[in-house]
């Protein structure tokens, strides 16, 4: 049976999935993701429309560390298991995190209003309640439920595809050493969130009404929203209806190959990386 599940948390969440269990014959606990979240002390709801605002606001200031669903990216805090979290009451002990940060763990304070700070905190809360629900705590899959593709078929599609910037004999010769797993299907299908090393973030140039251009790296970017992040570590935005933007973006490609993968050829195209040793 193919997981089809798993390609559609990735392509979704595009967040680090790095708590696979750690075999079927282990005893429960054996693994992190074996482990049910801890429940939520006080129950708190939130409107859809604060809990969409504070989406777009965890994505762009906290989603590099904590991933885009709060559930955690690579080697950070996973929000959906935070006894912090399940403990707050609409935001007070949240709150003095987010605005304090924990210089002693390398999070910065963030600078937000108190709108910005409910919304965020709404939005952590949504995501903690949700992982609550989750049946067995599981957020990954065993590397044997990935093995169905034909390594063949995905050779082919890879040469009719991916050649035009990838190379089986040089960038990406040994790839099976390096990556294994749910690991190597993520840096196939969105280099920029799984684990091989580091990937550069986007660059991007904004021109505004007054002619000032300011460069730095892609923070957010939606519809109505163009942000990024300067040399000074600054955080900028403007509506993108008042300016001109260019990104560049060496992901992109990768982003357009989701919307053409079939299931079978995600599945054969993982089949043949695991023959470049």
């Amino acid at each position: 049976m193919r997981i089809v599940a798993s390609i559609l948390l990735i392509a979704s969440t595009l967040a680090p999935v790095h708590l696979l269990a750690q075999g079927r014959g282990r005893a429960a606990g054996a693994s992190p993701a074996s482990q049910r979240p801890p429940q939520t002390a006080t129950p708190q709801t939130y409107p859809a429309d604060q809990l969409a605002t504070g989406q777009t606001l965890f994505v762009a200031r906290c989603g590099s560390c904590h991933g885009r669903d709060a559930a955690g990216g690579e080697g950070d805090t996973d929000l959906t298991r935070s006894s912090l979290v399940a403990e707050d009451i609409r935001g007070d002990k949240l709150g003095p995190v987010v605005r304090s940060g924990r210089p002693d763990k390398g999070m910065p304070p963030i600078t937000v209003s108190d709108e910005e700070l409910a919304a965020i905190v709404a939005f952590v809360h949504e995501r903690h309640t949700t992982a609550e629900t989750l049946l067995g705590g599981r957020r990954s899959v065993d590397v044997a439920d990935l093995q169905t593709g034909n390594a063949g078929a995905g050779r082919q599609y890879f040469e009719a595809a991916c050649t035009r910037c990838h190379s089986a004999t040089g960038d990406l010769s040994g790839i099976s050493k390096r990556l294994q797993g749910l690991a190597l299907l993520q840096r196939m299908l969105y280099p920029g969130s799984g684990g091989g090393g580091a990937v550069k973030a986007p660059a991007v140039t904004v021109t505004a009404p007054n002619g000032q251009i300011v460069s730095g790296t892609l923070a957010y970017r939606d519809e109505f929203t163009i942000a990024l992040t300067d040399s000074a570590g600054s955080y900028r935005s403007w509506p993108t209806r008042r300016v001109t933007f260019k990104v560049d973006d060496p992901l992109s490609a990768h982003v357009e190959q989701l919307g053409k993968y079939t299931d079978d050829d995600m599945h054969d195209v993982f089949a043949y990386l695991q023959t470049l040793k």
